[in-house]
């Protein structure tokens, strides 16, 4: 799972660590960005603490084509624009949650943008969980 962002300090760095809090068996986030910050958005760190998370244990970090495809799953956060996003990761299968940068935002709207994730994290998790018993029911019956 491969969550991604402009850069990696904040929609995606809360989505990873909301993900791998409770991942879905067999599965593990990262994040990463198109264009890193030197260091997550100090709101970030205050906003995941409010639900008892921590960040990351990595810097803000560029995405590679490595990550790019050994992920099963990418994400991006809002960032398919062409200024931001690399060529190779528009011509990917990726989900695009088209969300707000937070940074720009006041605490109200940084919360409000961390609501959704989490939202669209838990929906899926729960789709990948649905997805491993389908699975394991087909082979169960061959």
């Amino acid at each position: 799972m491969l969550f991604v962002c402009v850069e990696n300090a904040g929609r995606s760095l809360m989505a990873e660590a909301m993900f791998n809090a409770n991942p879905a068996s067999g599965w593990r986030a990262t994040s990463a960005g198109t264009q890193p910050a030197s260091a997550p958005l100090p709101r970030t760190a205050t906003m995941l603490r409010e639900i008892g998370l921590e960040l990351p244990p990595h810097p803000p970090q560029l995405v590679t084509d490595a990550m790019m495809t050994t992920s099963q799953v990418v994400v991006t956060m809002g960032c398919l624009d062409s200024a931001s996003c690399p060529a190779r990761l528009k011509t990917m299968d990726v989900r695009d949650w088209a969300l707000p940068d937070p940074g720009a935002l006041d605490d109200a709207g940084f919360r409000e943008v961390r609501r959704e994730i989490q939202d669209r994290v838990e929906r899926l998790r729960l789709e990948l969980v649905l997805l491993d018993r389908r699975r394991v029911a087909l082979a169960e019956t061959r």
